[in-house]
């Protein structure tokens, strides 16, 4: 488990994809920002601004980073990066993937 001492969180949801996609934003004390959300099953797609550390807690997805022809399976405890003014292809399968995004 993931500990975010002393950090705020906002309580109110970010809601992607009619609902395909759910988190919530923290900030740390140093002031950097993460979110913590889940996906259900479906492909999505998402632009970057900043650099982008994924890190899959539960379950597993496939994904594209632009500038790649290549899928990769990401299972839990597993992570990839997405450059800045980049994006990626996330497509969950079956159950919820679960992650925790934190922007470099």
């Amino acid at each position: 488990m993931t500990d975010f001492q002393n950090s705020s969180i906002n309580p109110v949801a970010n809601v992607y994809f009619d609902g395909g996609v759910v988190s919530h934003s923290i900030v740390l004390a140093d002031g950097s920002k993460k979110t913590l959300g889940i996906l259900f099953p479906g492909t999505y797609r998402f632009d970057t601004v900043a650099p982008e550390l994924m890190e899959i807690t539960d379950g597993s997805c496939e994904i594209v980073v632009d500038g790649s022809e290549t899928t990769r399976f990401i299972p839990t405890d597993e992570s990839f990066n997405v450059n800045g003014n980049s994006g990626f292809s996330i497509t969950v399968h079956g159950g919820v993937c679960q992650y925790v995004c934190s922007y470099l």
